[in-house]
């Protein structure tokens, strides 16, 4: 089975999820084992629903304070980025951090 980013646990519905999971760990509901299944199992469904359902795009314009590509993933913080969405544009008045998936490369042949 390939093992999905952990990209998205730190969102809003999954640190919701998270919290959810940690309280009925707490209350004896469920195992700890348990919660990691259903946290592997949000991993997946989240990408593959992002990655299938999502049709939107963005564009984010802003200077540029870092950037790095570690394990596949690129991190940009972005100061005072603006967002443009297709029909709605809005501006953040502080750094933000933006992540994406590197995109896979093609094997070369040799």
């Amino acid at each position: 089975m390939p093992s999905f980013y952990e990209l998205y646990r730190s969102s809003t519905l999954g640190t919701a999820l998270t919290d959810s999971l940690d309280e009925l760990i707490q209350a004896g509901h469920i195992t700890p084992q348990l919660a990691i299944q259903v946290l592997e199992q949000y991993d997946k469904s989240i990408s593959e629903a992002l990655s299938n359902k999502v049709k939107a795009k963005a564009t984010v314009k802003g200077k540029l304070g870092i950037y790095r590509l570690c394990d596949d993933v690129w991190t940009f913080i972005v100061e005072n980025p603006t967002f443009k969405f297709d029909h709605e544009t809005t501006t953040a008045d502080k750094s933000h951090k933006t992540t994406g998936l590197a995109p896979v490369s093609d094997p070369v042949d040799g």
